[in-house]
């Protein structure tokens, strides 16, 4: 009887043993999962920002303000051939900016020599007067600048109307933050990097700090909005400025005083 109840203790304490030594692997096992989770959930989101941020495409849109107006016909047909991904259009009006450049007739004589999609940069004052105009001239994406127009939402919403993509622009010295609001309305927004009316000025470093701000600002927004740079973009700040959040480069004396034009287009995406 003895023998049997020593047995009977034994059993039980390697029972207890046992269950203790398992319940102390699970205690482990939870920790280790849970740290793996966070871990896990971490790189994720870390993985997820990067590629958010991560410019698959890079896009080019050489400006014709610095094409060759005598042979402008040629220049159009080159950039039809090349990597170009849109053709940049400025319209200056003489009063916003302090230069005139081309307007409507130029654009509707032009469409017919290239598929690629015009994108028209209005540097005019009442922009919204014209918005109907361009469209029917062969504009697919049309800017117009904040500091231009009264009532933007309203603007926007008639670029939307007309069925062209909707863009925003803004001048060195105007802030991102101003367009917090606006944001989700956008399909793009252009970040001047040089005072606008002239072409071939030099790069304002500032505006690094602009891109990743507004960059910040769509992703926060879940905006599928498109950053595009203006001015000073050449083949030694190109990939900087992908790189910091920009989808879109603006480049016209980098192409068209390049001995190549094309190969400088496909060498700017790189």
């Amino acid at each position: 009887m003895h023998a049997r109840n020593s047995q009977h203790k034994t059993t039980h304490t390697i029972i207890i043993v046992f269950y203790s030594f398992l319940y102390t692997k699970i205690i482990v096992i939870k920790k280790f999962w849970r740290r793996y989770k966070k871990t896990s959930n971490d790189t994720d989101e870390i993985t997820t920002f990067a590629i958010s941020n991560t410019n698959f495409m890079k896009l080019i849109a050489p400006s014709l303000l610095s094409a060759d107006f005598s042979r402008l016909a040629d220049d159009v047909r080159m950039l039809d051939q090349s990597h170009a991904d849109w053709v940049h259009l400025d319209i200056m009006d003489g009063v916003f900016v302090p230069n005139i450049s081309f307007g409507l007739p130029v654009v509707s004589a032009i469409r017919p020599l290239t598929k690629k999609p015009f994108d028209v940069h209005l540097m005019i004052v009442e922009p919204e007067r014209y918005f109907e105009a361009f469209k029917k001239a062969g504009a697919d994406w049309i800017s117009f600048h904040l500091e231009a127009s009264t009532h933007v939402h309203r603007a926007v919403q008639q670029l939307k109307a007309l069925e062209v993509k909707a863009g925003i622009v803004l001048n060195p010295h105007t802030p991102v933050s101003l367009l917090e609001d606006i944001i989700s309305d956008l399909d793009y927004v252009l970040l001047m990097s040089v005072n606008p009316g002239f072409g071939g000025q030099s790069f304002i470093e500032n505006t690094y700090k602009k891109i990743k701000t507004l960059r910040q600002m769509i992703d926060t927004t879940n905006s599928k909005c498109l950053i595009q740079v203006d001015g000073g973009v050449n083949i030694n700040n190109a990939n900087a400025l992908f790189t910091a959040g920009a989808d879109v480069l603006v480049a016209g004396s980098a192409v068209f005083s390049a001995t190549d034009p094309a190969k400088m287009i496909t060498d700017l995406k790189q």
